[in-house]
């Protein structure tokens, strides 16, 4: 071979070079945010697809019927096959609307799975009858009918175990993996191992002015942290925008604690407290739940008559029982787990003897 040859011959075999490196460095670049993406907890999948495309509210099809229930007040949007595909409930912002399924899962704590078609959202109104008349409606369902933008239910799992980090514009972390709240140095064996009272401005990290211009400090020993309450206030207010009160005492809007929420008469009482405090009594029936009711226990009795936990009921899991989702000492977090409890209304678990309430916000 000629040395003009062996010179044109040079950059190809260059070019070779510096395209096989460039490859190489792309398989790896893919191999390795597959493995990134592999260790990733699969917190929520969406498996099939959307039911309806279009409810066609407000059209004279006669494919879609309204219909209105009692106990609790309620309308309910049926398909033409007579599917129950939206329910509202008078006095309350929060609807279920049918839509994708979906697996929720948390295998760090239990082996529980919530498989639901379910989609709780929340409605700029407080539903009234006839409300599916109104601009107002027609304009909020034609959006998130068959939506799959985050729902209540996908934000609550933002915060379970291993949940992977959310950071906004800012670069403030406003979801990931969330504790209960910090080691209490006064606990007891099986008991007040984590300190209460940490809400979603402490999980935040951010101070928090309320809309009756009171601001809120955030402590920063519950940094990434939200109590059972507190993990309501950041999935129904903060996220969700329900408004919120700083505390139990003063302005309008969700109040601090899982006793003040239950006792608010915001939104509809599902099951009212009955009996007499300070136990009150176990409900008869809970088959009135509805899939993104809060429901409020009675667990220590040094609380007499305060109720002292709130959870968000999910619906079914795959082994038939009723399941929610609340954050709690045990699991240090947003959990459905078995640790200090199994999270099941149905039966007589623990959470289960000690359920007492439950509104629809």
């Amino acid at each position: 071979m000629s040395a003009k040859t062996t010179r044109k011959s040079r950059p190809v075999l260059h070019a070779a070079t510096v395209l096989a490196l460039l490859a190489g460095s792309a398989y790896l670049t893919v191999a390795l945010r597959a493995e990134e993406q592999a260790k990733a907890p699969a917190v929520q999948a969406v498996t099939d697809t959307p039911l309806l495309k279009n409810a066609g509210v407000g059209t004279s099809t006669g494919e879609q019927t309204w219909e209105r229930l009692k106990n609790p007040a309620r309308s309910v949007l049926r398909s033409e096959d007579g599917q129950v595909i939206a329910t509202f409930t008078d006095g309350a912002r929060t609807a279920t609307l049918k839509g994708p399924s979906r697996t929720f899962t948390e295998p760090a704590s239990t082996q529980s799975r919530v498989v639901t078609e379910n989609w709780v959202r929340l409605m700029p109104e407080n539903w009234r009858e006839g409300a599916e008349k109104e601009r107002w409606f027609k304009d909020w369902f034609a959006e998130y009918f068959g939506s799959e933008e985050d729902d209540l239910f996908a934000i609550a799992f933002q915060y379970v175990d291993q949940a992977p980090l959310k950071k906004d514009g800012e670069g403030i972390a406003y979801a990931g993996d969330a504790d209960f709240g910090p080691l209490n140095p006064d606990s007891q064996d099986g008991a007040d191992l984590r300190l209460e009272q940490s809400d979603f401005y402490d999980y935040l990290g951010i101070p928090y002015t309320f809309r009756d211009g009171t601001t809120l400090q955030p402590e920063q020993q519950r940094y990434r942290a939200m109590d059972c309450s507190g993990f309501i206030r950041t999935v129904f207010g903060y996220r969700a925008r329900y408004p919120l009160a700083p505390n139990d005492e003063q302005g309008d809007g969700l109040p601090r604690t899982a006793d003040a929420m239950a006792r608010s008469g915001l939104g509809t009482d599902v099951i009212e407290l009955s009996g007499s405090a300070p136990r009150y009594e176990r409900p008869g029936s809970i088959d009135v739940l509805q899939p993104g009711d809060l429901v409020f226990f009675w667990l220590d009795e040094r609380t007499e008559s305060r109720l002292d936990h709130v959870g968000i009921y999910l619906g079914h899991d795959t082994d038939g029982h009723r399941i929610f989702v609340s954050s709690r000492e045990e699991v240090n977090g947003p959990t459905i787990g078995d640790k200090g409890g199994t999270s099941r209304l149905d039966g007589n678990g623990y959470y289960a003897k000690a359920m007492r309430s439950a509104i629809r916000l």
